[in-house]
């Protein structure tokens, strides 16, 4: 055989194994997220109804506040997290937009601790929080018990960190984490000789996520798609952003919420266009916290805010009114003066 023919013939090779391949490899389209969610919900209260926790009361020690969950095998001794009333369950709703349609999300969380001290403080939805975590990933498991298959949800732990040095931002971590840090408050903390830095007081807690507030149908590493995820965490500290670098801490550009338009909640949000944001002074789309000109005067809120005589920003606190038609607002929010 001439080296036209072998030629020919590998090609051919190479097509027929190519095609045979792409016949195999099928990408599987994306769950509906309503229907997802009923499935994480089901999962995540039954975790809940059928195990019990326990947690590490050890002031000063790194293991303070640790949850682990054991499967309840003695009803009569054992008390699941859903009945337990040490740290009794609380819930936030949250209502995203997604499959063209508003689906709102339970997210259940457990304050082990609030956290304080003389400077404890919350995270505004956008700040960064230095934390210690572990992450559980929940899914149903089958096996057969005198013939019969039993379906027990279990959890299975994909990261842990325990000494934390690096902040995350909480616009760019998954979306059940901004919901519930501001739930909670940073404790104290003192440096120790040897470089340590010893936490108390922090706040603590325990969140259960499903998947459509976390990382939906991407599979990630240790962590399989569509998985309802579990968080022990701990609040250490935090850092103030001014997403907008308009001079003013997004935190303090919180106003309100739909529910209580002028009683800031912690959050900052956007919100769809027609939709009334409290946090959003002049209307145009575009809340404070991410805008340059909160008022819509074509003045920048950075210039407004300025002291005319040194050029430096007023603290928050001292920003001057003007006395012209916007109720008592600071300068910058009021676009009647400048």
């Amino acid at each position: 055989m001439n080296n036209f023919l072998k030629i020919v013939l590998l090609f051919i090779l190479g097509i027929s194994i190519t095609s045979c391949t792409k016949d195999k490899s099928t990408v599987e389209p994306l769950r509906e997220y309503a229907a997802q969610y009923a499935t994480d919900l089901a999962n995540i209260e039954t975790f809940m109804q059928t195990h019990y926790m326990t947690v590490a009361n050890s002031p000063g020690n790194t293991e303070d506040m640790d949850v682990t969950y054991t499967l309840i095998t003695d009803p009569g001794t054992q008390t699941s997290i859903w009945n337990q009333t040490t740290y009794p369950i609380q819930t936030r709703l949250v209502t995203v937009k997604q499959d063209n349609a508003d689906i709102t999300y339970k997210l259940y969380y457990l304050k082990l601790r609030e956290g304080s001290g003389t400077t404890s403080k919350s995270p505004c939805n956008v700040d960064r929080v230095l934390t210690s975590y572990r992450g559980e990933y929940i899914f149903p498991s089958v096996e057969t018990v005198a013939s019969a298959d039993v379906t027990t949800i279990k959890g299975f732990e994909f990261e842990e960190s325990i000494n934390p040095e690096t902040f995350f931002t909480l616009t760019s971590v998954i979306r059940g984490w901004s919901e519930i840090f501001p739930q909670f408050k940073t404790g104290t903390y003192t440096g120790n000789l040897d470089g340590t830095v010893s936490y108390d007081n922090f706040g603590a807690g325990v969140m259960f996520i499903p998947s459509g507030l976390a990382y939906f149908g991407l599979a990630r590493s240790g962590i399989p798609a569509y998985s309802p995820l579990i968080f022990n965490f701990k609040l250490y500290e935090i850092q103030r952003v001014d997403n907008d670098g308009d001079g003013i801490d997004s935190y303090l550009e919180d106003i309100g919420s739909i529910d209580n338009p002028s009683t800031p909640d912690g959050y900052v949000v956007t919100l769809p266009t027609g939709v009334l944001n409290p946090d959003d002074t002049d209307g145009d789309g575009i809340p404070n916290f991410l805008d340059v000109d909160d008022d819509n005067d074509f003045f920048t809120t950075a210039s407004e805010i300025k002291d005319p005589i040194t050029g430096i920003a007023y603290p928050f606190a001292t920003i001057p009114t003007c006395g012209g038609t916007g109720n008592g607002k600071k300068k910058h929010l009021d676009p009647s003066c400048h």
